[in-house]
């Protein structure tokens, strides 16, 4: 990837931007936000994915990083989706169709049905991981494209995940045992809250649940992936000791993948990490999107 060193700095490619529905519930409508780069193409594209608790943001969030992706000739598809009492699955089925459509309509992004790579921070690195693992999962597919359109699967070449929530279920139990601390974190309350608003329940954070699937030995796919973690990241990277491991949750995470046959690297960054604004930013972040910038060219590279 060293060929890639710089390049977010460096990169100047013009792209537009553009605003477009991919799904209608009755009449709530659900948009992508597209970064299409300038030139012939055809560009890899990512799909990515907020974060926010599964409950806050939308389409608009990170888009230093989205401009940085485009400006290095890499199209970016945000979505929007269902989160807080919409309650899961609903999240994952308005994803999982959206990855299809985009898919089925590459020419809006001069883009290539091949070229699809998924990515998400936080609980939308968790939203990502779990599409990228089960795109044909029954419950995620329900709703079928429109019958003009290529039928498509929901399958993506590869994934870039920041800081995710890997397991739900132990990141809810983190927080609760953070929050019995005599000092505990502001953020523990509204974790908790917030977490339970999606997922209902502690078998439903389990069931979905990309670590806790290894776990059990499903049949899953597992894409190159790439996982960014902050060092001293107590939210996303807690020990971990009743699965018998001693490493962190993220650690842990990226050795299940591996033992269930996938390629994933695991990055650690000082904090702080920065993308609201691509022309301010810190060192550490321009690091962070050179490495994914390098590692989506290397896994989504035009073929013909």
């Amino acid at each position: 990837m060293a060929k890639h060193a710089g390049m977010i700095m460096a990169g100047a490619r013009a792209f537009d931007v553009e605003d477009v529905v991919y799904l209608r519930h009755g009449e709530q409508s659900l948009k992508a936000r597209l970064f299409r780069p300038h030139g012939i193409g055809p560009f890899p594209t990512v799909i990515d994915l907020h974060g926010g608790i599964w409950t806050k943001n939308d389409r608009t969030s990170n888009r230093a990083r989205h401009e940085a992706l485009a400006r290095n000739g890499i199209a970016v598809a945000s979505l929007d989706f269902h989160q807080g009492e919409a309650a899961y699955p609903a999240g994952s089925v308005d994803i999982n169709y959206g990855i299809r459509w985009l898919k089925a309509n590459p020419e809006r992004l001069n883009s290539r049905a091949d070229m699809f790579g998924i990515s998400g921070s936080s609980s939308g690195g968790h939203l990502a991981m779990l599409a990228a693992m089960r795109p044909d999962e029954p419950r995620y597919s329900a709703i079928r494209l429109p019958g003009n359109l290529p039928d498509v699967d929901a399958s993506v070449s590869c994934v870039v995940l920041f800081w995710p929530v890997t397991d739900p279920l132990g990141r809810h139990r983190n927080a609760i045992r953070m929050s019995r601390l005599s000092n505990p974190p502001g953020w523990t309350s509204e974790t908790m809250t917030l977490s339970l608003a999606y997922w209902q329940t502690e078998e439903s954070m389990a069931e979905g649940s990309p670590l806790l699937i290894l776990e059990r030995g499903e049949a899953v796919a597992l894409p190159p992936a790439l996982q960014i973690q902050e060092t001293n990241d107590p939210k996303h990277d807690y020990p971990v000791k009743a699965l018998g491991f001693s490493g962190t949750s993220a650690q842990l995470f990226a050795d299940r993948y591996r033992r269930a046959g996938g390629k994933i690297e695991l990055n650690y960054y000082d904090k702080p990490l920065d993308f609201n604004s691509i022309n301010s930013l810190p060192q550490n972040s321009v690091g962070v999107l050179n490495s994914v910038v390098g590692f989506i060219h290397t896994h989504m590279s035009r073929t013909d």
